[in-house]
């Protein structure tokens, strides 16, 4: 049970650089994988995410491939600009909400005042309708 553990410790030893790209399947440990170079490409919306928050300046000085720790990076950078603007966007929503309902109190209308005069329209559309309804009924007898 013991060797059995050990063999298994032993073997991942051995297969740990060729999870992490340092050795080749052959054996090899020139660090070659592929003809391949390491990194991540970046898509169009990674290059506007590097661009935006000035990790690099012109989309031409954006290299074919970059590491993923400079997009992780980037993408913090990015997400943490986009919460301080939508933040900075409900604070003047609020204070904008604020002054019409100011304006609001000023002219003296409240939702209740608009619900009762809905309800009242309603009540009134509802007797004509049944007044014209009633008269048509008397019409046909």
């Amino acid at each position: 049970m013991l060797a059995a553990a050990r063999c298994r410790a032993a073997m991942a030893r051995a297969l740990l650089p060729l999870r992490h790209g340092k050795r080749s399947a052959t054996g090899d440990s020139s660090g070659e994988d592929g003809g391949r170079m390491p990194g991540y490409k970046p898509s169009n919306f990674d290059k506007k995410v590097l661009l935006w928050t000035g990790r690099f300046k012109a989309e031409e000085d954006i290299p074919a491939r970059i590491s993923t720790e400079i997009l992780d990076a980037a993408r913090n950078k990015a997400r943490i600009k986009a919460c301080y603007i939508m933040i900075a966007v409900s604070i003047i929503a609020c204070f904008a909400m604020i002054a019409s309902g100011k304006k609001a109190a000023a002219r003296h209308e409240s939702l209740t005042s608009w619900n009762l005069a809905k309800k009242a329209k309603l009540r009134q559309e509802a007797q004509s309708e049944l007044e014209s309804t009633g008269a048509a009924q008397s019409r046909t007898q």
